[in-house]
């Protein structure tokens, strides 16, 4: 509330132009999503787990523009973005991947995709399976 209410008082003595001006225009303008995590104790204050979580996708993006295709780049995003959800959710990413082309297969997806859940990185039984454990 102090910083806030500093804010506030600060705009009416700074140029609305001048650097500091814009930057308390910036944080007045996002006063209400900064105080997200103050009203939610499971929000991060910040979002630098998100930024690294990115990153890779973002180093990749580069490589990307050589593919030969649209569909052998989507295919590529596919299984990086599956690659990394299986990181986020703890599970060894080569067995993974290793046991869904090895299993998936032999499953007819078309006539039970329900199926298709047991498959994901977030399933108990996926986990349990390929899940790292802790020493």
């Amino acid at each position: 509330d102090d910083f806030f209410s500093w804010c506030a008082d600060a705009q009416n003595k700074s140029l609305t132009r001048s650097k500091i001006g814009k930057a308390i225009q910036y944080a007045l303008n996002l006063e209400k999503g900064l105080r997200v995590y103050l009203d939610d104790g499971l929000v991060p204050m910040t979002n630098s787990l998100d930024e690294r979580n990115i990153r890779p996708f973002t180093v990749s993006r580069k490589n990307w523009l050589f593919s030969t295709s649209t569909k052998g780049a989507d295919a590529s995003a596919s299984i990086f973005s599956l690659i990394e959800t299986a990181k986020a959710n703890r599970l060894s990413p080569f067995d993974y991947i290793e046991y869904i082309l090895e299993i998936m297969p032999q499953i007819d997806i078309i006539q039970h995709p329900e199926k298709i859940d047991w498959f994901m990185p977030w399933s108990d039984q996926i986990k349990e399976e390929f899940g790292i454990k802790d020493d």
